[in-house]
């Protein structure tokens, strides 16, 4: 099943190219705030899919170009995020550890943005912000210690990602806090549709003004360092993870620059693809970023 979330917080399962509004069969309000009833349809799911199934089967179909679509938890207890998960990654970027010895970092829930939501550069001259293609792994179920033979018990389902940076040496969580550094959509797949998520091919290309569209990004979810059973088993080691919950794979070689007036396309097999146009925004100067970034990141070459 995929479901959205769309048109001021309402909630829909995806059939084909259309969506059908199963907001009453979820137990969602549209428009409610904080923005948690996404949190508590995963928690409740294995109750409430039946009337949703119906509810779906009945309803009236809109066709999806004509909504807009949003993120679909937009207010997730927490987003974890894996570093260095790749080994031609890592390579790339000159960095001596990886996600199996580093552990994970915490994005801000108020970096999560949607397919339709553009990503705002911030105001940060001399330095560039990089994309970074990654899976989205939804948890299902409050879990703390899970052993990883247990890890598909809770997962509810997957989501493409795309992790922001202001590249630098700063600190990691500090330059991947902006606004719509977190893009997550289109839908969520739930954990059942998607055969093997541990084999997902998955690319990212960059579109120009001019229409020039290229290739960054393009690996396979069985060439991560920690696997998702090692990712959930890592992060509920040390805290308990909650319904919503939002872990970030980590991202493969290919990292590079975004600039105003590029498109960015993200494409997960078995998950969807999602495009996001990029902008230039006027805020987020800091201090922080008044140097320029010195030594510049001079990529490996692969192999």
């Amino acid at each position: 099943m995929r479901i959205a979330r769309f048109d001021g917080g309402r909630i829909g399962v995806v059939v084909g190219e259309d969506i059908v509004d199963v907001s009453a069969a979820a137990g969602v309000t549209p428009g409610e705030w904080p923005p948690v009833g996404p949190v508590r349809l995963i928690r409740d799911f294995d109750a409430l899919r039946p009337a949703i199934e119906a509810a779906a089967a009945t309803g009236a179909k809109l066709p999806l170009a004509s909504v807009r679509l949003e993120t679909p938890v937009p207010w997730p207890n927490k987003v974890i995020a894996y570093p260095v998960n790749y080994h031609a990654h890592g390579n790339e970027m000159q960095a001596g550890y990886r996600a199996t010895n580093q552990g994970f970092f915490l994005k801000p829930n108020s970096s999560l943005s949607g397919p339709a939501d553009p990503i705002v550069l911030p105001h940060v001259p001399g330095r560039e912000v990089h994309h970074e293609a990654e899976l989205g792994i939804i948890i299902g179920k409050t879990a703390r210690g899970v052993a990883r033979e247990d890890w598909k018990d809770y997962v509810f389902g997957y989501a493409c990602l795309m992790d922001m940076v202001v590249r630098g040496r700063e600190e990691r969580v500090f330059r991947k806090a902006y606004d719509t550094f977190c893009p997550v959509g289109p839908w969520i797949v739930t954990a059942d549709a998607v055969p093997d998520p541990q084999a997902l091919e998955f690319k990212l290309w960059v579109v120009k003004p001019d229409g020039s569209r290229e290739l960054r990004q393009h690996a396979n979810t069985r060439d991560l360092v920690l696997d998702i059973p090692g990712m959930v088993a890592t992060a509920s080691a040390v805290m308990t993870l909650q319904p919503g919950d939002i872990i970030a794979s980590g991202t493969p070689q290919g990292v590079g620059p975004i600039v105003a007036g590029d498109t960015v396309h993200i494409w997960i097999q078995d998950v969807g693809e999602m495009t996001v146009p990029v902008v230039q925004g006027t805020e987020g100067a800091t201090e922080v970023f008044a140097d320029a970034y010195v030594p510049p990141i001079v990529k490996q070459p692969l192999g």
